[in-house]
């Protein structure tokens, strides 16, 4: 009975540090933990997902120009209101978040997922938009027009196409 008991208690304390982060930013996880979330798109691997703290770290060290393959778990800020085919994901810096848009316009996500937790997998991109890019994000996300106006120079992103999407439901 008592080799039991520790077992059990072994058992409980191994899957408890499954699933939680270390101290590098990556969440350790199976494919069980994740049996609540719907895929989009292609099929996520859920083996070396990063914080959102990890990935701003990666973001501050890119250059334009440089590609980073990534999976990632965030909270959606905003998703595009015309079709769900864009979504934003904040960052720790201050005012900052990620545009994730989905490879080859090949799959959409709903758009009623804003603050929901999702993992996306894909590449990390240093972006600069364009004003009338900007614009039209502004519209599909139901800006008023003088916040539209209020958009005048190009603005440096954080940009992300992803090609999976978990959505924890």
């Amino acid at each position: 009975m008592k080799k039991k008991v520790i077992f059990f208690i072994g058992s409980l304390m191994f899957l408890s540090c499954n699933s939680s982060s270390d101290k590098s930013g990556t969440i350790s996880s199976n494919d069980n933990n994740f049996a609540n979330y719907k895929s989009f798109g292609q099929k996520v691997m859920t083996n070396d997902i990063i914080s959102t703290n990890e990935m701003t770290t990666r973001y501050k060290s890119l250059k334009q120009g440089d590609t980073l393959a990534v999976t990632f778990m965030g909270t959606v800020n905003g998703v595009c209101q015309a079709k769900g085919c864009w979504m934003t994901i904040p960052l720790t810096i201050a005012e900052e978040e990620v545009m994730v848009k989905f490879k080859e316009y090949g799959f959409f996500v709903p758009q009623d997922i804003e603050k929901d937790t999702v993992i996306v997998q894909g590449k990390a991109f240093i972006n600069e938009v364009s004003v009338e890019e900007q614009r039209h994000y502004a519209q599909d996300a139901a800006k008023t027009e003088e916040e539209i106006a209020a958009i005048t120079v190009p603005k440096r992103t954080y940009s992300f196409v992803a090609d999976g999407v978990l959505i924890k439901e």
